[in-house]
């Protein structure tokens, strides 16, 4: 296992790296930051002086070097927009996303399975059938198109709920969270059940496919045989198969609710990193953009390394580092 664990590290290092040197190219490509900093009226000598301050004097292979250390600090640069540091942005938007998202993670993981099992369990029933056709739906249909349904009837026509930002919220020094205020829950639901749509339905679809195919296996059918109830083959047997692969799934999934956050905070106008990419992306903020995109593939390669730890522990057909000979 450690030399598997050696060789995930490996892999996400090399990753990381490649991402920071796209992320380092947009600061090459992508508008001169001095002339964004200064403005057009600056002095040359102005010019020359911010340059060697920036580093950007420096040669090529001194630039990115210092870009990736500075990035393993968690550092970035001053936002071209806001004068502020982007480590504080990030800093103050980070907790709404991640709030946001592990909301949306929690609704698909809890309607998706049963969902998923019940399709499979009751194939060719109406109820089924209705399942199967409302999860197409949900993979078919943009996420700004439910959005604004759900805005539609729960905000405008019932005023249940509110239709933007996240509401009253709590600090914890740097960190703040909605979660304890029942403002902040009221603005929670609309955004998380936008997210989570397209999630529920894979997963729904993916536990039902797998649960399926498991049922024709045959050690569900020795089971059965000897006689075990329904209920214990199903879920003591089956379930419990048909969750490994939706492991890797889920997982990716979650990191893919981060990044892919950018429409449904859009659309809510939730405060989280995803808005502050689209306005950095309006206005050319190239610091924000190489941070958000150096996090996002951060939180990915985290989260695909804990998912392939979890899998190799799940799976003993995955332990391959055992000696040939050992029991």
């Amino acid at each position: 296992m450690f030399a598997f664990i050696l060789r995930r590290l490996a892999q996400a290092l090399i990753v990381m790296l490649v991402v920071a040197f796209i992320a380092f190219m947009l600061f090459q490509f992508v508008g001169d930051p001095v002339t964004s900093l200064l403005g057009q009226d600056a002095t040359q000598e102005q010019r020359e002086q911010l340059r060697r301050e920036l580093g950007t004097d420096q040669p090529f292979p001194i630039q990115f070097a210092r870009f990736v250390g500075n990035a393993v600090q968690g550092e970035f640069g001053l936002s071209l927009r806001q004068g502020r540091r982007v480590s504080t942005l990030i800093a103050e938007r980070f907790p709404a996303t991640l709030e946001l998202a592990l909301a949306a993670a929690v609704i698909a993981l809890a309607v998706g399975v049963p969902l998923g099992v019940y399709a499979a369990l009751r194939r060719g029933s109406l109820a089924s059938q209705l399942v199967m056709t409302l999860s197409l739906l949900g993979v078919s249909l943009p996420t700004f198109l439910i959005g604004i349904l759900l805005i539609l009837f729960f905000s405008v026509t019932l005023k249940w709920l509110p239709s933007f930002g996240r509401g009253e919220v709590v600090q914890f020094g740097s960190w703040s969270t909605g979660l304890l205020t029942a403002d902040g829950w009221k603005h929670l639901v609309l955004p998380a059940i936008t997210l989570s749509v397209f999630q529920l339905a894979l997963i729904l679809r993916l536990v039902r496919a797998e649960m399926l195919e498991v049922l024709r296996t045959d050690y569900i059918k020795f089971a059965r045989a000897r006689g075990l109830p329904n209920r214990a083959v199903y879920f003591g047997h089956a379930l419990k198969n048909t969750l490994v692969p939706v492991i890797t799934i889920t997982g990716l999934q979650l990191g893919s609710l981060i990044a892919f956050a950018i429409i449904t905070e859009t659309v809510f106008q939730w405060p989280g990193m995803g808005f502050l990419f689209i306005q950095a992306v309006q206005f050319a903020d190239i610091p924000v953009m190489a941070a958000y995109l150096c996090l996002i593939a951060l939180i990915f390669v985290l989260v695909n390394l804990a998912v392939d730890l979890l899998y190799f522990a799940v799976d003993p057909r995955l332990r391959i580092d055992q000696p040939a000979g050992g029991h």
